[in-house]
């Protein structure tokens, strides 16, 4: 792979808060809009360049469209966090279990046991948010659909997995037990004093001009006291895929739902 795919996901907050009040508000009327056109380069470009170009903005530093893309994908986790009630999760849940019986291993997480035939199409899987992850860069992804599934001859499940924002060019199998999992969600400035040495988080990192997620492990902890701006604490990180460190702010760490699925 000659390029490391961009992932869309929302951040807890916006890195970036010179936004004056009519690029706010003119940000705000397009968040109606398609997430995909939202967040994609172009878009973000083109808007950055008529806020620098502006009047409003004379005097100021001018706004770069990684910073337009980070405050989108903070609106959008805003907006994305309204969790369904345990009441509603449970009635979803039982719907599935109703609907297509367990035949698989408790490991199995819900995309298969959806799935009454290899080779069916899997059905709607709304409610439920899944990521993957790419076996060319070893990132997570946010899954858009589950395509189709299989078993490799040693048993193994796999699913034909499209990843949101990409075509079918870049469809992928991926193992169902040890890269699909969960969405994951951004630690709340509140939660710091849930990350603790040893534990496995996923971590924003940016590289090339892109939003890559990546399994971290944490190998220390420095707490320090909180003011206006949230959570002062840094956390030393080590990435899984290449073994590197590096020192985070707790806004860039998310916290991995259902490890076991």
């Amino acid at each position: 792979m000659d390029r490391l795919r961009p992932r869309h996901r929302q951040r807890q907050r916006a890195a970036f808060s010179g936004f004056t009040k009519p690029e706010i508000k003119k940000m705000e009327k397009f968040l109606m809009k398609s997430r995909e056109l939202l967040l994609s380069k172009e878009f973000c470009k083109k808007m950055a360049r008529n806020f620098s170009s502006s009047a409003g903005r004379a005097g100021k530093p001018i706004i770069k469209w990684t910073e337009v893309q980070s405050w989108f994908l903070a609106r959008l986790q805003e907006s994305a966090s309204k969790v369904p009630s345990l009441t509603d999760t449970s009635k979803t849940e039982s719907r599935i279990s109703e609907t297509c019986p367990l035949d698989d291993g408790p490991q199995i997480p819900q995309i298969l046991k959806v799935v009454s035939k290899v080779g069916e199409k899997i059905p709607d899987l709304s409610g439920l948010e899944f990521e993957a992850r790419s076996s060319k860069d070893g990132a997570w992804y946010d899954v858009d659909t589950f395509l189709t599934q299989r078993h490799l001859g040693s048993g193994e499940p796999e699913v034909l997995v499209r990843f949101v924002g990409f075509g079918a060019d870049e469809d992928e199998w991926v193992n169902v037990k040890k890269a699909v999992r969960h969405r994951s969600i951004p630690f709340q400035h509140s939660e710091c004093n849930k990350v603790m040495v040893g534990d496995l988080v996923l971590c924003l990192q940016e590289k090339r001009d892109q939003l890559i997620y990546y399994d971290v492990h944490v190998n220390g902890v420095e707490r320090k006291t909180h003011d206006i701006r949230g959570c002062r604490c840094i956390f030393l990180i080590r990435y899984d895929h290449d073994g590197s460190e590096e020192r985070v702010r707790l806004r860039r760490l998310f916290y991995i739902r259902g490890q076991e699925i």
